[in-house]
């Protein structure tokens, strides 16, 4: 388990009900959204930059660019506190079900420079 409660941002286009549903299950999980903290408008490699900087792990269902910026960063040996892919056609109800599932399954550490992708099931 988790020694602390990872920190996460929502990119731009992430569906705020997903986060408002993680929030209310598991009041210990910190999630801002890029909007605000000023990136409003941010490119996917300035929003993975302040992300490393700051230790939180990025929330997106872009599989496309910020996949592939998050993979550019990995093979560049940049830091990359991790991305999690949520699935754009995935339901908010498995969303919210799957990113639970795999907060609480984590150890501290364990995203650094790590990709995952929420299962549809």
């Amino acid at each position: 388990m988790i020694n602390r409660a990872p920190l996460f941002v929502s990119d731009e286009g992430f569906n705020w009900h997903i986060v408002l549903g993680v929030l209310s299950r598991n009041s210990t999980i910190e999630i801002v959204r890029v909007q605000d903290v000023g990136l409003s408008g941010a490119t996917d490699p300035a929003i993975l930059e302040w992300a490393a900087q700051e230790g939180r792990i990025v929330l997106t269902h872009d599989e496309n660019t910020m996949l592939g910026y998050a993979n550019f960063r990995l093979n560049a040996g940049m830091l990359m506190p991790g991305l999690i892919v949520v699935h754009q056609d995935m339901s908010p109800s498995r969303a919210i079900e799957g990113l639970l599932e795999m907060i609480g399954a984590s150890l501290e550490g364990e995203w650094e420079n790590r990709i995952r992708f929420v299962e549809r099931r």
